[in-house]
């Protein structure tokens, strides 16, 4: 029996820890709210001189419905995944953490997909603004410390992929910059 003890917390942990949903794995991370992950694509963040820095699976939203939701009541979040918020037009955007039980680190992009700034370590449940330093498009919500981890910097920039399912089969397309 103490033995289970043991191993219970250490079968939690990977669970919560790294699956990836583009890897089938989604299943790793079972959200008690009945919230599945969805990967919609790969998004990948680039260096100003184009040098790659890190490729994340996403989820992506982009209706005023999906926006609010955001990543509400999901208790487990892949290390190598994220959430994509697409706005019709570039402008100041403001976030909160309102039913959000875990820390995450949220990028603002301008509408040519430069990174403009980021809110790191954001404080769970919390009711205050989260806001951009300025006019933005898309937003990238990744667990906390994402940005410190990669070195996210000024001019540095995202591209994504969109997967899209359709009846004949699975399709790719490049929708990396939207205008």
């Amino acid at each position: 029996m103490r033995h289970l003890l043991f191993l219970f917390p250490a079968l939690l942990l990977a669970a919560c820890g790294g699956g990836s949903p583009s890897s089938g794995s989604s299943g790793a991370c079972e959200e008690s709210a009945g919230i599945s992950y969805r990967t919609d694509g790969q998004l990948t963040f680039f260096r100003a001189d184009t040098t790659e820095i890190k490729e994340i699976a996403i989820e992506m939203v982009d209706t005023d419905s999906t926006r609010a939701r955001g990543l509400m009541a999901r208790k487990c979040i892949p290390d190598d995944w994220g959430m994509l918020f697409i706005f019709p037009e570039e402008r100041s955007q403001a976030f909160f953490m309102a039913n959000t039980p875990r820390s995450l680190d949220i990028m603002y992009f301008a509408a040519d997909s430069t990174f403009i700034n980021a809110a790191k370590y954001t404080t769970p449940n919390s009711l205050d603004n989260v806001l951009s330093d300025g006019p933005a498009q898309f937003v990238v919500e990744t667990p906390a410390g994402f940005v410190d981890r990669y070195g996210l910097a000024l001019d540095d920039y995202i591209s994504w992929t969109v997967i899209s399912t359709e009846s004949e089969g699975t399709s790719v397309v490049d929708s990396s910059l939207v205008n």
